[in-house]
């Protein structure tokens, strides 16, 4: 994404059209348009002759070259692709990337918060045709994305889940009971915020949904908003968009227990298990 966007930049800086651009790698305009926004991979070849039509210097061509080489390259999740929907690869990539994750949740335990048991549970009844083997391999990609947690570069999470998450029996009691457990360690991270939005609150501006929103350490990239239902995904990256769910999360995070109330909260729901 980011190399799709300076190469945009690129391309309007020397005043060079779609048409002209695609004409100097003998592609249409639109699959110029498919790589400025990264909804296709970044062909070398194709890299080089647009660089080269935009009166890039040799030098800078080989270092963009090697920032496209390494950005093909498959991420970690590749080796889950099996399991992996497509619409939801690029969520994978942006969480991995992204440098503050803020979240709203009204149904579950956030998938980097969950715990295998809880998670076990969850992708039995939302796949319930696949076998023990798929299952598992679901559970197992949930858990490896709970490895950016302990990165010094990790990004800041900051979650606000209804009361309903922590009430909602997933798995039974022994498996709630580790589930905030969970949490509670969760809390003892440096970077990791949780907020519950109790019952008593009553109708709040996020009840429609779970949405989350990402931040990132490049300027190239905007942030970027996710929503998800049964049949897929949507992402938003438009600024009016974004700020509309950005509002609604700061006027959530005004309504619902401080941070410092959760791990008692999450005592007391343990104690009624």
């Amino acid at each position: 994404m980011v190399l799709g966007k300076r190469l945009r930049h690129l391309r309007e800086q020397a005043g060079v059209s779609f048409e002209g651009a695609a004409r100097a790698i003998e592609v249409t305009p639109l699959t110029v348009r498919r790589i400025e926004k990264a909804e296709v991979g970044l062909r070398i070849p194709y890299v080089k002759e647009l660089l080269r039509a935009y009166g890039v210097p040799v030098r800078e061509i080989d270092d963009f070259v090697t920032l496209a080489r390494e950005a093909n390259r498959p991420g970690w999740w590749y080796k889950y692709r099996d399991v992996l929907p497509e619409w939801f690869k690029a969520y994978v990539s942006l969480e991995s990337e992204a440098s503050v994750i803020r979240l709203y949740e009204p149904h579950y335990v956030p998938g980097l918060l969950q715990t295998r048991e809880y998670a076990t549970a969850l992708m039995r009844v939302g796949f319930p045709n696949e076998s023990k083997e798929e299952i598992a391999r679901r559970v197992d990609l949930r858990l490896r994305r709970q490895d950016l947690l302990a990165k010094p570069d990790g990004p800041a999470v900051w979650a606000i889940l209804d009361e309903t998450v922590l009430r909602r029996p997933v798995g039974g009691p022994e498996v709630m009971r580790a589930q905030l457990d969970r949490m509670a360690e969760a809390l003892r991270m440096p970077k990791v915020s949780i907020q519950v939005m109790p019952y008593s609150v009553g109708a709040h501006p996020g009840a429609f949904g779970p949405f989350h929103h990402f931040r990132f350490g490049f300027s190239e990239l905007p942030d970027v908003v996710y929503t998800e239902n049964l049949a897929g995904s949507v992402y938003y990256d438009r600024p009016e968009d974004v700020v509309t769910y950005l509002e609604v999360l700061d006027r959530m995070s005004v309504h619902a227990e401080p941070v410092a109330r959760t791990r008692d909260i999450l005592g007391e729901l343990r104690k009624e298990l």
